[in-house]
């Protein structure tokens, strides 16, 4: 079944509880990125981020896939850094490697793309940050 985590605490806090893959599209190398920053604090509770993006081949000594469809294992959650017009797009690779959840951050939202994910079984949040979230509903650290 499938969820609008931005309706549901219990339903968010259970993602973030018991995701354990995240999949970061749009990562950048640039630590004063947002998505840097978000990377490494993600890294540092436990989850195990697969850089996405392009651009890059690595990042701080971590391979950087160039899709969702080259991560090597199952993904949890695919949070999104990219703008809101991307959204459609990325959604529909998650739906294709079976992710489990779209996360888009602050300033991100699509309805169409909201819509596609939830008719397909995803959960999705939008416009909200991962990190704040993690704080706000006292997620417990990853072992």
């Amino acid at each position: 079944m499938s969820i609008n985590l931005n309706q549901d605490d219990t339903a968010m806090r259970e993602v973030l509880t018991h995701g354990r893959v995240i999949a970061l599209v749009g990562y950048s190398n640039k630590p004063e990125r947002a998505s840097y920053q978000v990377g490494q604090f993600l890294r540092n509770v436990g989850y195990r981020v697969y850089p996405v993006n392009p651009a890059f081949t690595e990042i701080d000594n971590q391979p950087c896939y160039p899709n969702l469809t080259a991560i090597p294992e199952p993904i949890d959650i695919v949070n999104v850094f990219r703008r809101s017009e991307f959204l459609t797009e990325i959604v529909e690779e998650a739906i294709a490697v079976q992710a489990k959840t779209v996360w888009a951050q602050t300033g991100i939202f699509e309805a169409q793309a909201a819509e596609i994910a939830l008719k397909a079984g995803l959960n999705i949040a939008m416009n909200c940050c991962i990190k704040i979230e993690y704080y706000r509903l006292n997620i417990p650290i990853h072992p």
